[in-house]
């Protein structure tokens, strides 16, 4: 049957009007279910943390729980999951420098954070401390690098995984200073911590958050800060950059979700998260933890992420790293 014009016009239309009001319930009734949020590291370390005091506070203003599932495995396990979840917005990722390095680490790869997930909001900056075990000769950094320079290949330099910012944190170091250093990758902080402490490695470059509590109970010796400025949490700590110029790395931590989320839905969880994030219970936390707030629109967090994905895919092939 052929429809008149006019009557095909109001039809359309209705068709349209009905598909604005179901996109705007479906969002007012939403979330009417507990949420996941994928974590890529193992329960312990700094993200985990932020992510358990960011969902605490989101479970009281969303009305439901955030799970958190830890996904350790360098991003890409966290990531894939996300990305073939349901796009409703009830599976999210704790979005981190990791899954921006992996973009370029993992060339080949089927799925990338640059194209199969979207940016709702951001969370932090976050600086790492250069930590050595207590019995290491060098007690600041410009020792620690005449050291490494006197003894090339003898300084056993750990990290949570290959590929993430403890990791390329310290390649960076190396081709800045010219030092030589065999870098002994650990599963996850806890693992990478017992091994400093133990003296089976000698050094690390380590979130802020996750060293703190060593460095204050003394099983950990820090060195320098690899921010721009000190620390308020480490005010005694220096900057490495006053003694390596130029040298600086911060991480970042946000939120996404999978490719095909209603917008409505975004914007919520965006308003949520900077809002979890003015908490005086989560500012106060995240200031112990080193860590510094940094919110903004979904397009803000895209920009962020597609500026770290271009930084640090420089570093890796001028560093030459490679991940199978």
């Amino acid at each position: 049957m052929k429809l008149p014009r006019r009557r095909f016009l109001h039809v359309a239309a209705s068709a349209a009007a009905l598909s604005v009001v179901s996109r705007v319930a479906r969002a007012q009734a939403y979330p009417s279910r507990p949420l996941t949020l994928m974590v890529f590291v193992p329960a312990g370390g700094t993200p985990d943390i932020l992510a358990r005091v960011l969902g605490q506070s989101l479970w009281h203003r969303l009305g439901q729980s955030v799970v958190i599932d830890n996904r350790p495995g360098g991003g890409n396990l966290a990531l894939q999951a996300v990305a073939r979840a349901p796009a409703d917005g009830y599976t999210l990722l704790l979005v981190a420098s990791p899954h921006v390095i992996n973009v370029t680490l993992y060339e080949k790869s089927a799925v990338t954070v640059t194209r199969d997930i979207v940016p709702v909001a951001s969370i932090n900056n976050d600086s790492f401390v250069l930590l050595v075990n207590p019995s290491f000769p060098a007690k600041t950094v410009a020792e620690f690098i005449a050291y490494a320079k006197a003894n090339p290949g003898k300084i056993n330099l750990t990290s949570s995984g290959s590929g993430n910012l403890t990791h390329l944190s310290g390649e960076l170091f190396r081709m800045m200073t010219g030092i030589e250093v065999v870098h002994v990758p650990y599963r996850g902080t806890p693992a990478a911590h017992s091994a400093l402490m133990a003296g089976d490695v000698h050094a690390m470059f380590d979130a802020v958050g996750s060293a703190v509590p060593h460095i204050q109970s003394g099983a950990l010796r820090a060195l320098g800060v690899t921010g721009k400025a000190r620390l308020r949490v480490l005010p005694d700590v220096p900057v490495i950059g006053d003694v390596v110029p130029g040298y600086a790395v911060t991480g970042f931590l946000g939120i996404g979700v999978p490719q095909g989320t209603p917008g409505e839905i975004v914007e919520r969880l965006n308003r949520e998260v900077n809002a979890a994030l003015a908490d005086p219970v989560v500012t106060a936390r995240m200031a112990e933890l080193g860590s510094e707030i940094f919110t903004g629109s979904p397009a803000d967090f895209a920009k962020l992420i597609a500026e770290e994905t271009e930084k640090w895919a420089k570093a890796v092939k001028f560093a030459g790293i490679k991940v199978e």
